[in-house]
């Protein structure tokens, strides 16, 4: 069973560590005129950042409150298993404690790949966690006001191995995976699109 992510709540409290920009910026050095698309956005605070800086970004997300938060019109409520931009359509995607939320991955993972040009890198970033879900206890208490759902909320238990399984077959090349620490322990997991 997943989760519906159809929270005004779970979008305020979602907060960005701007910390996330080093990795953003180490991994996929974002430069103005680049196409990025940002997947599981939340309010798009790392959006409006890429924007920013000369960015042509878009940021999905799954909960409708949040584009509608955000007020921006970069951010769009869509889901990743069914991206409606056209095949290679990004130069760069990035998402950030998103992948990890979503039922359906493989399907979005291919969607990914579809939508981003041939040599485009992709960026995730994933809790490291010791038991699936124990990173989501808040939010499932937040969504369902019962602890006890986090593995509906974080629906798959990643680590760069079951990634690079899961992202070869869908047309990426792993370039680089490492383990850091910031609020919570995180994997950082960046591909190019074959």
């Amino acid at each position: 069973m997943s989760t519906n992510y159809t929270s005004r709540r779970y979008a305020m409290v979602n907060r960005w560590d701007p910390r996330h920009e080093v990795t953003v910026r180490r991994h996929l050095d974002p430069r103005p005129g680049e196409r990025i698309l940002e997947v599981g956005c939340g309010r798009g605070h790392l959006t409006k950042l890429l924007e920013g800086i000369g960015v042509d970004v878009i940021g999905i997300d799954a909960n409708p409150e949040a584009s509608e938060l955000a007020g921006s019109e970069r951010v769009k409520h869509m889901y990743a298993e069914s991206l409606t931009f056209d095949d290679d359509s990004f130069d760069k995607i990035v998402s950030v404690h998103a992948i990890e939320h979503i039922p359906q991955l493989e399907q979005a993972l291919g969607e990914m790949a579809r939508v981003l040009k041939p040599g485009g890198r992709a960026l995730f970033v994933y809790p490291a966690e010791p038991i699936q879900g124990i990173w989501a206890v808040p939010t499932a208490v937040i969504l369902h006001g019962n602890p006890l759902k986090a593995r509906q909320v974080h629906c798959q238990w990643l680590w760069p191995r079951k990634v690079r399984a899961m992202t070869e077959p869908q047309g990426f090349r792993h370039i680089h995976s490492e383990f850091n620490l910031l609020s919570s322990p995180q994997f950082v997991t960046v591909l190019e699109r074959l």
